[in-house]
């Protein structure tokens, strides 16, 4: 039997697709949704017919993009992600045109991985956090960069707006939409039941390098080479404008068209790696850990997390110690 529980009204969940979709970025939170039970589940395709997956296999669609919303509120939106280099195929004009309009109609909006690339195209994720798979955040970076992109995150809320990495990462936005909507020990049960880890928390590392942005300028390089060498030192904007003889305006303008953030947030998300991998030892204390990266105090590393990552270090710690 599954973890499947009465539920008042089902919600209304719509995952809007085109050919090539990723098979497991479907199938993932379909059924992690679907063992939580209360949802009404719809596979929208261009003309409501069968659509072919990455791998080859074909879904059955129950509907096409047009006329939905118009019936009824959308609980939640669902727009999954596509294979590397099929971004612009997949984001056609009309496709990114009815995922702007079953937006407005939805309660929540939701991706995953390369599925952000529709909700930036769509302007939805302008002035937001986001994340996708950190493979794709720094090309993502580079096309949208109205777009505040966390590569390292497994799913990053804001608002009504929830983006999250590649493939599995799917299932754990599944299962903390089922927190939201059933309770945390409804959504634990669905994870033990599908022998998953037991929600992972938004900010976990994905497990990609931790240089997988990309920096084709070599100040750009060379900045970053001197933050990731020793986060704790004086990285200040303007100290690090000197070292590599540059202005302090001109090297935020690199960070900014190169990463799409400036130097300041990157040095805080190198600063957060390295308290990660320290508070995943078993002696670790959070002061401590504070004082190694950089941070003045344990309170500076704890708004930091909550900015980056989404918890806080001691919540982190308990997870994820060794």
């Amino acid at each position: 039997m599954t973890p499947t529980e009465a539920a008042g009204r089902h919600r209304e969940v719509v995952i809007a697709a085109c050919d090539g979709v990723t098979l497991i970025d479907v199938a993932g939170p379909v059924q992690a949704l679907s063992d939580a039970g209360g949802y009404r589940i719809r596979l929208a395709s261009r003309d409501g017919r069968t659509l072919r997956t990455d791998v080859g296999m074909t879904l059955a669609a129950d509907c096409a993009w047009p006329g939905l919303g118009s019936a009824g509120p959308i609980d939640t939106l669902l727009v999954p992600g596509y294979p590397a280099g099929a971004f612009d195929a997949a984001a056609g004009e009309d496709f990114v045109a009815e995922v702007g309009r079953l937006a407005a109609a939805a309660r929540r909006v939701v991706s995953v991985c390369t599925g952000a690339y529709v909700l930036a195209a769509a302007g939805l994720l302008d002035g937001r956090r986001a994340t996708s798979h950190w493979q794709a955040c720094g090309a993502l970076a580079q096309r949208f960069p109205a777009v505040n992109w966390h590569p390292d995150a497994i799913y990053v809320r804001d608002g009504n707006v929830i983006t999250s990495a590649g493939a599995t990462a799917g299932i754990d936005l599944a299962l903390a939409l089922i927190g939201e909507d059933h309770g945390e020990e409804h959504a634990r049960a669905v994870a033990k039941y599908l022998v998953v880890f037991l929600q992972r928390p938004g900010g976990q590392q994905q497990y990609g390098p931790s240089s997988a942005e990309p920096a084709g300028h070599p100040v750009v390089r060379d900045a970053i080479a001197r933050m990731t060498a020793d986060p704790a030192a004086d990285h200040r904007p303007a100290a690090l404008a000197a070292e590599l003889a540059v202005s302090e305006r001109h090297l935020s303008r690199l960070f900014r068209r190169e990463l799409g953030h400036t130097p300041s947030q990157h040095l805080e998300h190198l600063r957060v790696r390295a308290a990660q991998r320290l508070l995943e030892q078993p002696e670790a204390q959070v002061p401590d850990v504070a004082r190694a990266v950089g941070f003045r105090t344990p309170e500076a590393l704890r708004r930091a997390f909550h900015r980056v990552l989404g918890i806080s270090p001691s919540a982190y710690r308990h997870r994820f110690r060794l």
